[in-house]
């Protein structure tokens, strides 16, 4: 589900702020941001976003206002490798030459804030990120809401084209039954065989074509399968991959009651239902 937060938390000599943006996709996938100098803290607010959300791209954007201004302190190691690396490269390059302490300063993440500074900046954003994690849930649950409705209530349009296929559907098979023995008598006609193999054959075929179109068993499973849909809406938790689910079960239920139709109206209804079902998926894939 689509979404935005926005959380902030204090520092000693400024703040911290975080942004979330989420959008949609199938799985969860979370990309983090942040200012170089955590960039240590990247792994740790990634698994405090997965622990809140189920699915969905989610992007976070740390920044520090008028952060720590305080003590640095001197990555000593990598200023030795640094250093090192630059006397070898003299060596090779001007033997003799002096290396100036000047370069040292190129090296990236040379200086670091101190500890107590790097406590205090990873407790800011893990604050900022609950934050802005409240903001996101709360705007998602007013989307939510709206989305709610809208689902319920094409579910209650697919629900009415299955009780119209319902309705319809033992005038529409008893016509058809009647059609095909018509037809039957008339070419058994033609032919002069009709004494000889009408009667208990004939019925038998009738019967036989009456049990390959009959289309209650899907109609019993749409309305399983959108009875559960209506009960997620009001499901605790995610239940996007669900519903998922039981509208490609429900799009292969409609599927074969149309190719099953032998009636015009039958057909009109099941494409007006195919193509509800077809809004009812696209807008699933806003539920997380």
């Amino acid at each position: 589900m689509t979404g935005f937060g926005m959380g902030e938390a204090p520092l000693p000599e400024g703040r911290m702020l975080a942004e979330l943006r989420t959008v949609n996709s199938r799985h969860l996938e979370v990309r983090v941001r942040l200012p170089k100098e955590m960039s240590d803290t990247g792994m740790s607010i990634e698994q405090q976003l997965r622990a809140r959300l189920g699915r969905g791209r989610c992007d976070v954007v740390l920044r520090v206002e008028q952060g720590p201004q305080g003590r640095l302190a001197l990555d000593l190691g990598r200023a030795r490798a640094g250093l090192r690396a630059l006397q070898a490269l003299r060596d090779e390059c001007a033997p003799g030459a002096e290396v100036p302490l000047a370069l040292l300063a190129s090296i990236p993440e040379l200086f670091a804030p101190a500890e107590g500074e790097q406590a205090a900046l990873r407790a800011a954003a893990t604050a900022a990120v609950e934050r802005a994690l409240e903001a996101l849930e709360e705007a998602r649950r007013r989307e939510g809401e709206a989305l709610r409705q809208d689902l319920l209530g094409r579910v209650r349009l697919v629900e009415g084209h299955v009780e119209r296929l319902e309705q319809r559907y033992p005038e529409a098979q008893a016509a058809a039954r009647r059609r095909l023995g018509e037809r039957v008598r008339q070419v058994l006609g033609a032919e002069g065989l009709e004494g000889v193999i009408a009667g208990p054959r004939l019925e038998q075929e009738l019967v036989s074509f009456v049990d390959r179109s009959d289309i209650q068993e899907e109609l019993t499973r749409l309305r399983i399968h959108l009875a559960r849909m209506v009960e997620l809406f009001d499901a605790p938790g995610p239940v996007g991959r669900e519903l998922d689910f039981l509208l490609q079960e429900t799009g292969r239920e409609a599927n074969t009651v149309g190719s099953k139709a032998q009636d015009a109206a039958l057909a009109l209804t099941v494409v007006a239902m195919k193509a509800e079902l077809e809004r009812l998926r696209e807008q699933v894939q806003n539920v997380e």
